[in-house]
C-alpha cells in the first residue's frame, strides 16, 4: 500500500482511531470485565503509559516527527531516548492507548478494533521500515539490535 509519504496509511490510522473513539458510543455495551471494577482503573494507567510513550517519542523525534510513516528528506535516525528500547514507540504507545480506552470503557468492540490496530501498526512499520533502510543504511544494524513493537518481546 505504498504512496509517496504514506497517505493511505495515515488515513487508514485516522478511520481506525476515530472507530476506535466512538465504538463505546456506537456499540455502547460493556462485557462483564473479568477484572470487575479493576479493568477501567487498569485501562486508565495503560492508557497514560501509552500516552507517556508517545510523547517521549515526540521528544526525540523532534524536527523529524511528522505524520507520514516515510521519513522526511533531511532527517536523521532516532535510536536515543525511548529509541533505544523500541524502534517503534509512538505505534507502541498508540496500542497501549487504544487497549487503555478499550478496558476503561469495558467496551468489547473497541477492544476488537485495538486488536486491529496492533496488526495495522505491524503492517505499518513494515512499509516504513523500508524506508527507513532506504534513506539510513545503519537502520539494519538498528533493526537487529532493537524489537519493532513491544520492547525487549517483538
Amino acid at each position: 500500500m505504498p504512496s509517496g509519504r504514506g497517505e493511505t496509511w495515515v488515513i487508514l490510522q485516522l478511520l481506525l482511531l476515530g472507530a476506535l473513539i466512538l465504538a463505546p458510543m456506537l456499540a455502547p455495551e460493556q462485557w462483564a470485565a473479568p477484572l470487575g471494577v479493576i479493568a477501567p482503573w487498569l485501562g486508565l494507567v495503560i492508557g497514560a503509559l501509552g500516552l507517556l510513550m508517545v510523547g517521549l517519542a515526540a521528544i526525540y523525534l523532534g524536527r523529524n516527527l511528522t505524520i507520514f510513516p516515510k521519513p522526511k528528506a533531511d532527517g536523521f535516525m532516532s535510536d536515543r531516548g525511548i529509541y533505544r528500547f523500541v524502534r517503534h514507540p509512538m505505534y507502541c504507545g498508540v496500542i497501549l492507548s487504544a487497549f487503555g480506552w478499550s478496558l476503561w470503557q469495558t467496551n468489547l468492540v473497541a477492544l476488537l478494533i485495538s486488536a486491529l490496530l496492533v496488526i495495522f501498526f505491524d503492517r505499518k512499520a513494515a512499509q516504513e521500515e523500508r524506508w527507513l533502510q532506504a534513506q539510513y543504511p545503519e537502520y539494519a544494524d538498528y533493526r537487529r539490535r532493537v524489537k519493532k513493537l513491544i520492547p525487549f518481546i517483538y
